[in-house]
C-alpha cells in the first residue's frame, strides 16, 4: 500500500486555528499548540456567552423596568400583574426602553396598570 503524504491537509488544519487565533496575544496567535487551546477555549466561551448574553439582558431590563415602576409607585412585581390584569402585551424590552427613553409615555402605563 502506498503511503499517504499529509502535507497539504495538514497546513490547512493548522492555518485555519491560527486564522481563528489572529489577534491573540503574545504566542496565543502564532504557534499551533498554544493557538490551538486558546482557539478551543474560546469557541467554549463563545458557546456559552450567546446564552448568557440574553440572561444578562433580561435582568437588565428587569432593573430598569423595577427603578422606573418605583418611581411611579410600584413595585416590578405588581407592575407587572397590572400589565398582565390591564391586557397591555408588552415585553419587558420594550418597556425598559421606554422607561429609559420616554418616561412620561412609561408613567401612562403605570397609571393604566394603577386603575
Amino acid at each position: 500500500m502506498a503511503r499517504v503524504k499529509r502535507g497539504n491537509v495538514a497546513r490547512k488544519r493548522r492555518n485555519k486555528i491560527l486564522r481563528l487565533a489572529r489577534g491573540f496575544k503574545g504566542s496565543n496567535g502564532t504557534l499551533f499548540r498554544t493557538a490551538n487551546q486558546r482557539v478551543m477555549k474560546a469557541l467554549c466561551n463563545a458557546y456559552r456567552d450567546r446564552r448568557r448574553r440574553k440572561r444578562d439582558f433580561r435582568r437588565l431590563w428587569i432593573a430598569r423596568i423595577n427603578a422606573a415602576a418605583r418611581l411611579n409607585g410600584l413595585s416590578y412585581s405588581k407592575f407587572l400583574g397590572g400589565l398582565k390584569k390591564a391586557d397591555i402585551q408588552l415585553n419587558r424590552k420594550m418597556l425598559a426602553q421606554l422607561a429609559v427613553m420616554d418616561p412620561k409615555s412609561f408613567t401612562a402605563v403605570t397609571s393604566l396598570v394603577k386603575n
